[in-house]
């Protein structure tokens, strides 16, 4: 099925392993072994891609044949999708999306009830059965057609619950927001309206899914640059980057200076540690050793945790945690039904430089920049499973503290690397910390010479 089944959803280039009838049979896969039996609406929302409309309306057409009622709110970004599945009190919610993959890519982002995540190991499997065993000839069960309701004003309702997440007061902020011609551009100007202190600088707010700017991916450098630069020509106190479907977000300072996701994630851990003390927060294990020290320093309990929005989701339920963070720019909030939400993440950010008097975001970051990383860096491998069982051998031979949360995680005194598969790509994944930039440079060259003398 040309891989469209991902660990965490459905996603596929159209035209080449997705296609209208395909998402057809998906729909009634989903009706059938994920929603079967459900007597409560199943929200189907889409994001800007060309093809969205199309795919949305095949699934949901496949959604009513297998049985299931829907409700359809039309355009949303992925985390409106989580409310509306909490708010109508649905069955379980689909959002049609690729995220940030570029213009030839759609899918599909499937949650239960309540948004409860679902990924391979919990339903999407059976779906991939399901439509192989149609596409082979057998005959589909029919059921009674489900309705369809059509909601016409989901962004206000969307409104008037995350608005009250940002905290009252007059001083006024300036950012600038890349949207990226991604989902962000829908809810944006509904955002400005609703906080009049807020003063936003605008880049690519048109919604527009062949992405004629750039990616609308924030993790890759290149797509940052817009917003560095609009940040220091209007002089603007931050700057902010959303993914294609906003349920990322990456932060610049005033200096239109960068600023890595784990950093961002133990400085809205601070925050929420002030409202929920001594509480669990989550990070993921890429993230820099100051996420942990600094929550165990703000009185919390740090809590690591694989990499991907359905462990974390799981975990932060599991855990009772307000707030957990990502390296890829996710931040999970309990207060947005334990799911990641880049407009959240925007909400508590301008709460905490509010309430700084007047100080930047560069100076309140600054403590937070302890350690040297070096960001992940991809390599494409023949036999990922070989060269990490190899360089597993050759750090235990040196006394090093192993750990398999999540691929393979090597401690040493003054430095340390995580070294996992790609869920998606024949490509290893590296992320390595060390207490200084020459230290970094030197352990990186090391780890880089044993992954290719293999």
């Amino acid at each position: 099925m040309s891989g469209i089944f991902k660990a965490y959803d459905i996603r596929g280039v159209v035209g080449d392993g997705l296609s209208a009838q395909r998402a057809y049979l998906i729909g009634r896969g989903l009706a059938a072994e994920v929603f079967s039996g459900e007597k409560r609406p199943i929200v189907v929302s889409r994001d800007m891609r060309t093809h969205s409309p199309e795919m949305a309306a095949e699934l949901i057409r496949g959604l009513g044949a297998g049985g299931c009622d829907v409700i359809d709110i039309g355009l949303a970004a992925t985390p409106m999708n989580y409310w509306a599945n909490v708010h109508y009190n649905s069955g379980g919610s689909v959002q049609v999306t690729a995220s940030h993959n570029g213009p030839k890519y759609n899918g599909f982002k499937v949650s239960g009830a309540n948004a409860a995540p679902l990924d391979f190991s919990t339903g999407l499997d059976k779906v991939e059965a399901f439509v192989l065993r149609a596409e082979s000839g057998a005959d589909l069960a029919t059921a009674q057609s489900g309705s369809v309701r059509h909601v016409e004003n989901a962004l206000g309702e969307y409104f008037d619950f995350m608005t009250p997440f940002a905290e009252p007061g007059d001083a006024t902020v300036k950012v600038a927001i890349d949207a990226g011609n991604g989902m962000a551009g829908f809810f944006l100007p509904e955002l400005a309206r609703r906080l009049p202190w807020l003063k936003l600088v605008p880049l690519f707010w048109e919604l527009d899914g062949t992405f004629p700017n750039h990616e609308a991916d924030p993790l890759k450098a290149e797509n940052l640059r817009d917003v560095e630069k609009a940040v220091l020509q209007h002089g603007c106190d931050f700057g902010v980057a959303f993914d294609g479907d906003a349920d990322r977000c990456m932060f610049v300072d005033e200096r239109g200076i960068s600023i890595s996701s784990d950093l961002i994630t133990a400085f809205i851990a601070g925050a929420m540690l002030e409202r929920f003390p001594g509480s669990a927060i989550l990070y993921d294990l890429r993230s820099s050793q100051v996420v942990p020290e600094s929550i165990v320093e703000r009185g919390g309990v740090p809590v690591r945790g694989r990499v991907g929005h359905s462990f974390m989701k799981r975990l932060m339920k599991e855990k009772s945690a307000p707030f957990g963070g990502e390296l890829s720019g996710h931040y999970y909030f309990r207060e947005c039904f334990n799911t990641d939400s880049g407009l959240m993440a925007l909400l508590q950010v301008l709460n905490i430089w509010r309430r700084a008097d007047g100080q930047t975001l560069s100076h309140m970051i600054a403590p937070l920049r302890r350690y040297s990383a070096t960001g992940e860096i991809n390599f494409r491998v023949a036999d990922a499973p070989l060269i990490l069982r190899t360089i597993e051998e050759h750090y235990a031979a040196q006394g090093a503290k192993l750990d398999h949360l999540d691929g393979l995680t090597v401690q040493m005194p003054n430095w340390w690397f995580n070294l996992r598969s790609s869920n998606t790509e024949p490509l290893l994944r590296l992320n390595l910390e060390a207490a200084n930039d020459g230290e970094r440079d030197v352990r990186l060259d090391e780890v880089q010479a044993l992954i290719e003398a293999i």
